[in-house]
């Protein structure tokens, strides 16, 4: 029988997923979660074979709790969220996880995610490689988004959510002002927005992915 966890910071959802999983006679539940530092301390009690976790959960992000998860032998995890853009999967899968999920998935998708997981295998759900493939085929998609940016300004977001200056994040990461600067304004014009402010705000709503 494969142990499972789920972090999810949605009660209802941990409750009813906990129902659809068990109702699979090789699939038990044995403990869920609603914040990403519950989990790394369940994980490493429990030492579950899978650990279906959200990215959008406090205190630290999931794409930072997988990284920390992978540093526990036996566990493997699979990616569970709202968001549908492959970045999001990117990211995770980068991270550590072997599989990634969506909320529209179906329970005969999250059935084979974990099964597929449990045996090594990487997994992405039906709905994340219909996008990817329309990514590949579309030559004319210019929407910005968070997987346009390199891992150094994703890192330099990530301070900028802190609330660092621009010259505290140069201290911080070891360069020149200038190259802050320059980051900055790369991001801002990858993700075609117009000043810090609306920057802060992009941040908010990828809250999960800006780890």
């Amino acid at each position: 029988m494969i142990k499972i966890v789920i972090a999810d910071d949605h009660k209802l959802f941990r409750e009813t997923l906990s129902i659809v999983l068990n109702s699979n006679p090789e699939l038990r539940v044995i403990a869920s979660c609603q914040d990403s530092a519950e989990a790394i301390e369940i994980i490493r009690a429990e030492k579950p074979d899978i650990v279906l976790m959200d990215i959008d959960i406090p205190p630290f992000s999931g794409i930072e709790a997988v990284r920390k998860i992978c540093t526990i032998a036996g566990t493997r995890v699979i990616g569970l969220s709202m968001h549908t853009h492959p970045a999001y999967a990117r990211k995770m899968m980068r991270a550590g996880a072997l599989g990634y999920v969506t909320k529209n998935s179906s329970k005969e998708e999250i059935f084979t995610a974990i099964l597929e997981v449990n045996h090594g295998n990487k997994f992405l759900c039906s709905e994340i490689k219909t996008l990817i493939s329309e990514e590949l085929l579309s030559d004319n998609d210019t929407t910005p988004h968070i997987g346009m940016l390199t891992e150094r300004e994703l890192e330099i977001i990530s301070y900028v959510k802190e609330g660092l200056s621009s010259k505290e994040i140069a201290g911080s990461i070891n360069v020149a002002l200038k190259t802050v600067e320059v980051h900055r304004h790369n991001i801002l014009k990858k993700l075609k927005l117009k000043n810090a402010s609306s920057l802060v705000n992009f941040m908010h709503s990828n809250a999960g992915f800006v780890a």
